[in-house]
This record gives structure tokens, sequence and C-alpha cells, in this order.
């Protein structure tokens, strides 16, 4: 796009929601197409809390905790509080896998508290015209994570249960009889009432962080669109500057929201998971 272009409402949405693709996705589920912003942010990600971690579990004194220490120790004790509370079983997967969803979550979406243009400005004269540093506003990245937690579920649930325990939770429940024929007749009934759920829980999974992360980025993009943009095309007329302070108002009220929002969307994707997963270790009665 043109510098002296302005780009019309329609077209600063679609330049902010667009992905720095290898090539156009042309088909709903093409798996030759690389969101490559989506995938350099999760790795990223992924390699600040790897390295903070190590780097505080390296230095951990048992003295008084520096404040990264004893925040980290904070996160690790709360994590850990959700399993015991949560998962009824043992297994040493559990707790890593908890506290490594939630802060991978989390700094996700924190990532959502940058500004909706700073980033996009930056790497605009490097030639990459567009830069999504939210991963978690990429249904590829959220279902990559629902989908990788269902396949858990599903080895999980064989090992532990065995496949004819597996099996018969979704032909003997929730309908279940002594008559082995009216039984018989009742075990698609109870496939179809339990195996929709079941396989609905990764599409949920990963629909709840996309959609609430998405729509928390829209509205930022909105509040951009009708206070920043048009203030500062009209800037320093009167209008324009009042325009640019409804953005910083309305963009620190949305802002202070997303305190609540990031830290509890990464919550609820980290306790779902416990929650799957204690059903799987959970033995049918």
């Amino acid at each position: 796009m043109a510098e002296h272009e302005v780009p019309s409402f329609g077209e600063y949405i679609r330049h902010h929601i667009g992905f720095l693709a290898n090539k156009e996705q042309t088909a709903f589920v093409d798996f030759s197409v690389i969101h490559w912003d989506s995938v350099f942010w999760s790795v990223f990600l992924a390699l600040v809390f790897i390295g903070t971690f190590y780097m505080v579990g390296r230095k951990a004194t048992a003295g008084v905790p520096g404040k990264l220490q004893n925040f980290i120790e904070m996160m690790v004790e709360f994590v850990d509080g959700q399993v015991r509370e949560t998962y009824h079983g043992t297994s040493k997967l559990i707790a890593p896998l908890a506290l490594t969803i939630f802060c991978w979550v989390l700094l996700f979406n924190m990532m959502d508290w940058l500004p909706v243009d700073l980033m996009s400005t930056l790497t605009e004269p490097m030639g990459f015209e567009h830069m999504k540093v939210v991963p978690s506003t990429d249904l590829n990245i959220t279902f990559g994570m629902s989908i990788t937690v269902f396949l858990l579920v599903v080895f999980y649930s064989f090992k532990i249960k065995g496949a004819k325990s597996f099996i018969s939770e979704f032909t003997l429940h929730p309908f279940h009889f002594g008559n082995p024929f009216v039984q018989a007749l009742f075990i698609p009934i109870n496939f179809v009432l339990e195996f929709v759920p079941f396989m609905a829980r990764p599409v949920s999974l990963a629909l709840r962080l996309y959609g609430n992360l998405f729509a928390g980025e829209v509205v930022f993009l909105l509040i951009a669109l009708f206070t920043l943009k048009l203030g500062l095309e009209n800037f320093p007329v009167v209008g324009g500057a009042l325009a640019v302070l409804a953005h910083v108002v309305l963009g620190t009220i949305w802002a202070a929201f997303h305190v609540i929002v990031i830290p509890l969307q990464a919550f609820i994707f980290m306790k779902l998971t416990i929650i799957y997963m204690s059903m799987a270790s959970e033995k049918a009665h």
C-alpha cells in the first residue's frame, strides 16, 4: 500500500487481522499454508518461558527469594494446587503439562497489550506486510494446542482404562440396561450422545480461547479506527486532539479489562485440560 494512500476502515481491519503467510489460502482447510508470524511468536514465547524458568531454577536459593523467583514459585504452587484439586490420579505429566499450557497461553495473550499498530509499523519497512503478534488469535495455533490435548486424552484413556472400557463409555452410557438385547438397541443412541460431546471438546477448547482474544483484538482495532486514526488525520484541530485523547482513555479502559480476560483465558484452557486428563484417568464403574 502506497504511503500517500489513506486506507479505508475495511482495508485497515483486513490489514491488521491478516497473517504473514507463505501463500494465499484458497480453501477453508489448507495444510500447505504457513502463518510465519504465528510460528515465530509461538516459538519465541516458548523460548522466553523455557529460558526464564531455567534461569530462575539455576539461580534459585533457599534463602529469601528475589522478586522473579518468588513470582515463579507462586505460579508453580498455583498450578500445582489446581492439579491436586482436580486430578485424582497419579501422573508425572499432568503438573508440567498444566504449567506449560498456563504460562505459554498467558504469554500468547499478553501480547495483546502491545499497541495494534506498533509491530506492523516496525516490520512494514522491512518488507513484512503483516505481523500478527498474538498467537492465540490464530485458529491454527489454538486448534493445534487443543488437538494435542485431545490426543493425550485419547492416549491416556486407552492406557489407563483399556480399549474395552474406553469403548464401553460410548456404547453403554448414559442408558444402561441389564438385558443384553435392549442394551444392543440403545448402543447407537448412546454412541451419538457420548461421542459427539467427546469430539466437541477440542473444538470448544480452541474456539473459546480464539474467540475471546480475537474479539478483544478487534475492539482494539475499532478503538484505533474511530479515535486515533481520525484524530491524527485532523490533528491539531480541536476535534482531532479530542479524538486522540479519547483513544488514550478508551484504550486504557479496554486494556485494563484485559487484565482480567488475559489470565482468565489461560486459566480456563489449563483447567479444562486438567479436567479432561482427569476424566481420561478415571476408570468407569
